[in-house]
């Protein structure tokens, strides 16, 4: 199947739009091996695999072009803080946007409690997403350039992410 017609399927299928997101399940399991924790709040959820659910702030912007593939901007919701090491590490992000344009498609978040400042975070590759059964579409994701600073200059730009995982509302 491909995106274009996954997006198709996926936005006539019922739901309530979120993003779902591990960010990079190493960093998660080297926090937590380290002593440190991981909290959500403001929305945020965190799952049972250890991945963050984040609730669409309002009705989404994205939508299928008039040929077939997807644009626009989706606003979600919640905050992820990770701290180790007594506070030397540190990682803040809130309410991330899918933001889909004629350049490529990308996840920025605002990278301080202040929400003064987004940041691109992640490459998203649209080209190689796939719809799974119960109908979310799943992008593959790589650290963006200005993205290795929110995670504490620990991965290079253009390391693999944790995939991101997409379900619309209804229209």
């Amino acid at each position: 199947m491909t995106a274009a017609n996954g997006w198709k399927q996926m936005t006539e299928q019922s739901g309530t739009a979120r993003l779902s997101w591990g960010l990079k399940q190493s960093f998660r399991a080297y926090v937590e091996s380290a002593g440190g924790s991981i909290e959500t709040g403001e929305g945020a959820e965190r799952l049972s695999d250890g991945t963050f659910t984040f609730a669409a702030a309002g009705s989404t912007g994205l939508r299928l072009g008039a040929d077939g593939t997807p644009e626009g901007v989706g606003k979600f919701l919640g905050e992820v803080r990770c701290e180790a090491h007594g506070g030397m590490l540190k990682v803040f992000l809130a309410d991330p946007s899918v933001e889909i344009g004629p350049a490529g498609a990308v996840l920025t978040v605002a990278d301080s409690a202040t929400r003064d400042r987004r940041v691109e975070l992640a490459l998203l590759d649209l080209g190689a997403a796939a719809l799974v059964d119960d109908g979310d579409i799943v992008i593959p994701a790589k650290l963006a350039r200005d993205g290795w600073q929110v995670l504490g200059d620990h991965y290079s730009p253009m390391t693999p992410l944790d995939p991101v995982r997409l379900r619309l509302q209804q229209r």
